[in-house]
């Protein structure tokens, strides 16, 4: 293997599609990335490197002339002339090539490879300006199924209920099995105001459930600064929501300003940030981590490596922590990686997403564009955490109310009843500080004197069940304590461990 150190050249595409680019507005992923970028954006292909598409394309025509496909390429061609001339019903000669094409994105059971066609392409392209609506999620593909990558942070999908891993399997009402990443994620946006139902599949459910997600206008700032005095210490926070072309200049503008302010430490938090552009979290890492370690390092389809190495000239004097959690991805993911074992900080929260690889979309000539996996990435150290996430140095979860799934009381939830919509009232009441004595879904008596406590509390008729004006009424409560900090046990610890270490 052959291992070649220099600052990697961006090259090609970029799909602002969540980690890959669609952002919701939903974001398909940080999967869009160009190569080495962790996003595919939707700028040109005139800004891409031509080595790389003169390189792609050659070694295309080798393995062509190598494999001598040239009869498989006969038989397609037989193939698609066989059923325009003989089927049965008329059949769209266009349609028929770009369902080749998909046929092929699908047999490399990729979630983060995909086909768009010009249409499809195009009306992507448009959506992708600089302020979105929609709902504020990032979703890839997987195992057929339009999976949740992560809600942003404060975000109608967040604010909803949604969370890492739920499947969406009807959007409004309608199957979308069959239907295209891209196509699911054009039915999912939509004007602010307007609410769209998603019908979800989540791991440990046993049956679907409505969520209703009101769309919004999604914020382009990728990068927050405030500063906490404590115990006669500033403590710096930055976070960052997601790696966007100019998020390094934003993280650089504002530690310029913490620091200028003076700060005793830095907090710097990535959870729910699905990932973005690879040049933005090593141009990152140029700023924080010490200089001559190595930030991340990209893998080709032959092994050989490049590493993007630091070149910060002057080690920071004040100790760093990062914050992860499970809908921390892709780009989060190597600075997480990168704090820990090329910087020698602690690392607080969850385990991460675990998507390790980064793709590269490519214009074809009638407009549409192929997104294909073309290397893998690796942390500092050359570890590979796709399908594993990076682990915290410091475990710490949050209160299970963080984590609840949202009520569902168009029947109202009443005395002996027994589901799992009961268990997440209980589980919300309890945080909320009304005392349920248990989380198990049975609605017994102490679950309805909970209840008709909130609910004298709150202004509403006293009746001790659970209509969906009450459910709305917990669950906005429930929303604005995971929004207070003093709640957020995570971010609580990686306070107290930056005062312990400055």
């Amino acid at each position: 293997m052959n291992i070649r150190i220099f600052l990697p050249v961006v090259f090609v595409l970029a799909l602002l599609i969540g980690a890959g680019g669609m952002f919701a507005y939903l974001s398909v992923s940080d999967n869009q990335e160009a190569a080495p970028q962790e996003n595919t954006s939707e700028q040109a292909s005139a800004e891409s490197d031509d080595n790389s598409s003169s390189q792609g394309s050659s070694e295309s025509t080798e393995n062509t002339e190598s494999n001598g496909s040239e009869p498989d390429d006969d038989q397609i061609q037989r193939a698609m002339e066989m059923i325009l001339d003989t089927y049965l019903e008329d059949v769209d000669e266009q349609q028929l090539i770009e369902g080749a094409i998909s046929g092929m994105i699908e047999t490399l059971d990729d979630p983060f490879s995909d086909f768009m066609n010009e249409s499809t392409a195009e009306e992507f392209m448009n959506s992708l300006e600089s302020s979105f609506e929609g709902i504020g999620a990032e979703v890839s593909m997987t195992e057929g199924r339009v999976t949740i990558v992560a809600p942003f942070r404060d975000s109608p999908a967040e604010d909803a209920g949604l969370r890492p891993n739920d499947q969406i399997i009807e959007i409004d009402g309608e199957d979308i099995e069959g239907l295209s990443l891209y196509d699911a994620v054009l039915k999912i946006r939509g004007e602010k105001g307007t609410t769209v139902t998603l019908t979800i599949d989540r791991p440990g459910m046993s049956d679907p459930m409505d969520v209703d997600v009101v769309r919004d206008e999604i914020p382009v700032e990728t990068v927050y600064g405030d500063i906490v005095e404590q115990d006669g210490l500033s403590v710096g926070v930055l976070e960052i929501r997601s790696f966007s072309e100019n998020t390094a200049e934003r993280f650089e503008e504002e530690l310029g300003e913490l620091e200028s302010e003076g700060i005793d430490g830095l907090m710097i938090d990535v959870r729910g940030n699905p990932g973005g552009y690879l040049q933005s979290v090593e141009d990152i890492g140029d700023l924080i981590i010490p200089g001559g370690e190595t930030v991340v390092q990209i893998e080709d389809r032959d092994g050989d490596r490049t590493r993007h190495v630091s070149n910060l000239e002057e080690e920071k004097d004040y100790p760093i922590i990062g914050l992860i959690n499970e809908g921390s991805a892709s780009a989060s993911e190597i600075l997480a990686a990168a704090l820990h074992e090329a910087g020698g900080y602690d690392v607080v929260g969850t385990t991460t997403f675990g998507k390790g690889t980064v793709q590269q979309t490519m214009p074809m000539e009638d407009g549409s564009q192929l997104k294909l996996t073309l290397f893998r990435w690796l942390t500092s150290d050359g570890n590979d955490i796709n399908e594993e996430g990076v682990s915290p140095t410091v475990e710490v979860e949050q209160p299970d109310y963080f984590y609840s799934t949202p009520i569902d009381a168009e029947e109202p939830l009443v005395l002996d009843m027994f589901s799992e919509h009961v268990e997440s009232a209980q589980e919300m009441l309890t945080g909320l500080g009304y005392d349920t004595d248990r989380t198990d879904g049975y609605f017994d008596e102490t679950t309805e004197d909970a209840v008709r406590s909130f609910q004298e509390d709150e202004g509403l008729d006293a009746s001790g069940e659970i209509n969906e004006e009450t459910a709305d009424a917990i669950q906005e409560r429930i929303i604005e304590s995971v929004q207070d900090q003093e709640n957020d046990l995570q971010y609580q610890e990686a306070l107290d461990l930056l005062l312990e270490q400055a």
